[in-house]
């Protein structure tokens, strides 16, 4: 099941996930581009993006205002909607609207292969947005795990000339077991250094499997980034 956390209250940029995507609310334009590949629901932190969901045919669980993670949040979907243990939870962010599906069944894909706590994605990146903190980087190791998550260019270039590096997708599989799991690990100094919550994982000892992607799509994180990407999607 795909679920999409959607919180209203967004601090860099305020209502965030109803900005207008080509005539639809953010959050809906962004469950419409993945209906076709599973079942959809809206975890959301609001009645009124509750009410906004359903209008527009999606299901929606009301969720704690209190979550301090999107992960948190499906999380709490997930136990509502009384799903089995052992199925894959797909959480795709709300400000994704232009992901697009070969993305998203990807992810799927290896998350069906692996006995990894969490499966997601990356894509090569090139230079000129290597520094960009905004857009996390990670590096692999030789299975296509995760190794470290970081806003900082990693691998650092001492002796310049290297252009492998990866753009981590803000897309997530968990099995519902293994999501519980780590909704209840302890939180990470370097989760709270970076301010990525994947990192706990890692810092715990768990596997976080990887799968290479083509995207073209980002995540909208300010207002500038909303005009950049409707400029770009047009």
């Amino acid at each position: 099941m795909i679920i999409i956390p959607a919180r209203l209250a967004s601090t860099r940029f305020p209502g965030k996930i109803l900005a207008d995507i080509h005539g639809l609310p953010m959050v809906i334009a962004t469950a419409k581009r993945v209906q076709n590949l599973d079942d959809v629901a809206i975890a959301a932190d609001t009645e009124e993006v509750v009410t906004l969901a359903q209008k527009h045919g999606f299901k929606a669980i009301l969720t704690s205002q209190n979550h301090q993670s999107g992960t948190d949040r499906i999380n709490e979907a997930a136990s509502k909607l009384s799903l089995p243990e052992d199925e894959i939870i797909i959480n795709v962010q709300a400000d994704e609207p232009f992901i697009e599906e070969a993305v998203v069944k990807s992810v799927i894909e290896r998350a069906q292969k692996t006995e990894a706590m969490i499966t997601s994605a990356c894509k090569k990146i090139d230079l000129l947005h290597v520094k960009d903190p905004n857009l996390v980087k990670v590096i692999l190791d030789t299975h296509d795990n995760a190794i470290y998550f970081s806003r900082s260019a990693i691998p650092y270039d001492r002796e310049g000339g290297f252009e492998g590096y990866f753009g981590h997708l803000g897309i997530y599989a968990f099995r519902k077991n293994a999501l519980e799991t780590f909704c209840a690990l302890p939180y990470a100094p370097i989760e709270h250094i970076e301010k990525l919550e994947q990192l706990r994982a890692i810092y715990h000892g768990y596997k976080i499997a990887m799968v290479e992607v083509q995207s073209q799509s980002f995540g909208i994180d300010t207002p500038e980034d909303l005009e950049r990407a409707l400029a770009f999607f047009s």
